[in-house]
């Protein structure tokens, strides 16, 4: 494993996470949560896609096993999306 596949980095880019939820009111739950971390910027939610998605922008390193702990927190799980297609 590297320093990307295991944190989100600092930027622009974020990190995609796909999510079992099924309500909006769910997604915005993970959303509050997840911001509640130190260094996370902010909270992209998309339910465009199936399965849900959101993705984190953060102003640090911030682990991914902390993100998937804090939706767990709240009763759901959380899959970070590969790098690569």
């Amino acid at each position: 494993m590297s320093t990307i596949s295991e944190n989100v980095i600092p930027g622009n880019h974020g990190k995609i996470f796909e999510t079992d939820v099924s309500s909006p009111m769910e997604l915005e739950m993970i959303k509050k949560a997840i911001e509640s971390l130190q260094h996370v910027k902010a909270v992209e939610l998309n339910t465009d896609e199936y399965p849900n998605q959101f993705t984190v922008y953060s102003s640090d390193l911030v682990s991914i096993n902390e993100i998937q702990e804090k939706v767990k927190e709240v009763g759901y799980h959380a899959l970070p999306k590969t790098l690569f297609s």
